[in-house]
């Protein structure tokens, strides 16, 4: 009961974080990390111990399963370039430069542990910059990038992490069968990601009620992690790909019931799972502390510090020759274009860590071979927790405070997109009710009015002043409706009360009212 009881003390504290988060213009993550360091240390709270495998396991499937489900394929190929550049390039660059820079803090550390750091805390966390950015209105190029990267990452530092702990237990190391394996890791990720997808998309297309098709999009991430895993491929790439692959088809193959119905569901399920992660990285904190009464504070927090500032100013340095140098050739100048300078800080500001970072480090073995301690075991998940730390508290809080002072905004492009799918949609409706009223007697009758409801979606350059006179009714006459359905909703709710009817008349005519109140507002009432 006792873990009962701290899983739902962590929700009850995380649901009035978010509260308050917008009213602080605070990320909801940050306030959540915050609290788990509180609850820490707590009195009479429990230990929460968990297994980092478990939680990898639990938690990392749904949240990147849900990201890649929602990523643009289009803008995910389009910047393929420098999503890999961050995902696999800088990530490496990572690894290399925080583990010189513990190294050099700390000489007795050997080499291998040192590298184990860089890799624990070189990849930006999929979560954490989903939780930070989830309000932020950021132009499509930087989004679609750091969605990108935040899918790719995680498998190229939990590659570098296998191979840094097999050295660091083994005390040797093979570049070149290193990059063998970690080539095999990434491609049969990949290729067993895609075949897993498309077998998934297959089986859906057979569930035709609504729970059993949002039911398997839950059993398909763990699945897909837990199989590439199984047969020693990258579990984090075999999700990423599936979802991406089921992302690609399901507009095809869900019901509308489904797609809506899921979407809801699916949120809950992420928020959930978001808060319950970033109170668990609080929650470390106190036992981290306990195991490190062999050095001072001043010792550790130099070396969280130092270790923190080399982490995000890599990225910063990162970023820039990578996303100017290649424009210098002409072919990517015409396809890309030239990215503003402070699109480019942005980029390299939001590399957020998280529990990715934390469950490898606390994942590390607490014997080496021949039963010897792991060497600094504790210093390294010490350090890793700093930059946790540091990059959700300082990045994250200024991330936003940053977009203002450069004055960056959300582009025209995803906007332009929609009036021209709109217009395109709306002429297609338009041919359709035309060729349905020379058929169709029926049709026939009610086409004026159709037709005209129709035209009135256009955008307002394409429509007479008959037409805008029509809109304003239009817009009238919804908001009559809207009030229409809430007196139906408020007749239910006394028809209850007075017990005319029963919970399930209830709840069956309540959905109805429902629906067509999202409708409703889907039309244009906010």
């Amino acid at each position: 009961m006792a873990v009962l009881e701290v899983v739902l003390a962590m929700l009850a504290v995380a649901i009035v974080l978010a509260h308050f988060s917008d009213r602080l213009r605070i990320p909801y993550a940050v306030l959540l990390v915050i609290a788990g360091m509180a609850l820490a240390f707590a009195p009479r709270l429990p230990k929460f111990e968990f297994d980092p495998q478990i939680v990898l396991a639990l938690f990392l499937p749904p949240l990147l399963f849900s990201a890649a489900y929602f990523t643009s394929w289009r803008d995910f190929r389009f910047y393929l370039r420098p999503i890999l550049l961050l995902a696999i390039g800088l990530v490496l660059a990572t690894t290399l430069g925080v583990g010189v820079a513990f190294k050099l803090l700390v000489p007795d550390v050997p080499w291998a542990v040192a590298f184990l750091l860089g890799a624990i805390v070189s990849p930006p966390d999929a979560v954490a910059a989903a939780a930070i950015m989830e309000k932020l209105r950021l132009p499509k190029r930087i989004v679609a990038i750091l969605e990108g990267e935040s899918l790719v990452n995680d498998a190229t530092g939990l590659v570098l992490y296998k191979f840094a702990l097999a050295a660091a237990l083994s005390g040797t190391f093979s570049a070149v069968e290193a990059a063998g394996a970690f080539v095999a890791y990434a491609v049969g990720g990949c290729l067993l990601g895609f075949l897993g997808g498309l077998a998934a998309v297959q089986i859906m297309k057979k569930l035709h009620e609504t729970l059993l098709q949002i039911s398997f999009t839950f059993v398909v991430p763990y699945v897909a992690f837990l199989v590439g895993e199984h047969v020693h491929v990258s579990g984090v790439l075999v999700v990423v790909v599936a979802g991406l692959v089921i992302g690609w088809h399901a507009p095809e193959m869900f019901s509308a019931q489904a797609r809506v119905q899921g979407q809801m569901v699916w949120s809950a399920v992420i928020f959930v799972l978001n808060a319950l992660v970033f109170i668990l990285i609080g929650l470390q904190l106190d036992d981290i502390l306990v195991r490190l009464a062999d050095y001072s504070w001043g010792q550790l927090i130099w070396w969280a510090v130092a270790i923190s500032v080399v982490a995000i100013v890599i990225r910063l340095i990162w970023v820039f020759p990578n996303a100017y140098i290649p424009t210098l050739f002409r072919s990517v100048r015409e396809r890309e274009g030239v990215p503003p300078k402070s699109w480019t800080l942005i980029v390299g500001w939001t590399g957020m860590r998280g529990v990715v970072s934390l469950a490898a480090a606390l994942a590390i073995p607490v014997m080496a071979e021949f039963g010897e301690p792991f060497p600094a075991r504790d210093l390294v998940i010490f350090l890793s927790f700093s930059v946790i730390f540091a990059t959700l508290v300082i990045q994250g809080t200024t991330l936003a405070p940053l977009i203002r002072f450069l004055r960056v905004g959300g582009d025209r492009d995803a906007e332009k997109e929609e009036e021209v799918a709109r217009r395109k949609l709306t002429h297609a409706a338009l041919a359709e009710i035309d060729r349905l009223a020379e058929i169709d007697f029926i049709a026939l009758e009610i086409a004026p009015g159709l037709r005209r409801s129709y035209q009135n979606r256009l955008k307002p350059e394409e429509m007479t002043q008959e037409h805008i006179e029509l809109e304003h009714a239009r817009r009238h006459a919804r908001r009559v409706r809207l009030e229409v359905v809430n007196a139906e909703r408020r007749r239910l709710l006394k028809l209850r009360r007075e017990r005319e009817i029963g919970d399930d008349v209830l709840h069956k005519l309540m959905r109805e009212v429902d629906l067509e109140e999202m409708r409703l507002a889907a039309l244009g009432l906010d």
